[in-house]
């Protein structure tokens, strides 16, 4: 049989040897360069330090505003809107009551609103509201509101029985 241990040949204790200066070699040099990219991190630390002081030596020196010369209008505007009242926009195929809701937080409140909103805009208010609205298409929403606008219910029911969830 085979004897498999290595101590039993003539070099086996050179063989350790070798293997033991190699590795202490290589972890000198492996620890010389992380040493040197230590000490360029070290000297990039300091001249950051001292940029940042004298940019903060620099704020402290530049003189303050003059509060004094400045005026403030003491007198506040009050402006009288006139509030619309909001139609049901849920009567557009596409949206639901959420969608409504997140139409009505961002300014469109009625069928003219919604007619003259672009597709982009709507687009974009669905993508902010994340990604359980991103899936619906608006495309359809502003000529579906613009037919409720204008009292045009009879056309808008049979075209959104063509419409398959507000897309065509």
């Amino acid at each position: 049989m085979f004897e498999l241990n290595p101590l039993l040949h003539e070099n086996a204790w050179w063989q350790h040897v070798i293997m033991f200066v190699g590795a202490g070699v290589l972890g000198y040099i492996i620890g010389y360069r992380s040493g040197e990219s230590k000490t360029f991190l070290q000297n990039q630390l300091s001249s950051l330090q001292s940029q940042l002081e004298s940019c903060k030596a620099s704020l402290v020196k530049s003189t303050p505003i003059n509060t004094s010369t400045i005026s403030i209008p003491t007198i506040a505007h009050t402006y009288h809107t006139v509030v619309e009242k909001p139609d049901d926009l849920k009567k557009i195929e596409g949206i639901g009551p959420k969608i409504e809701e997140l139409l009505n937080q961002n300014g469109i409140l009625t069928f003219i609103q919604l007619s003259q909103a672009s597709t982009y805009l709507l687009k974009q208010i669905l993508q902010e509201a994340g990604p359980r609205f991103q899936m619906h298409d608006p495309s359809t929403w502003p000529r579906q509101a613009e037919l409720a606008s204008a009292g045009k219910w009879q056309e808008l029911k049979e075209w959104q029985d063509i419409l398959n969830k507000g897309k065509e």
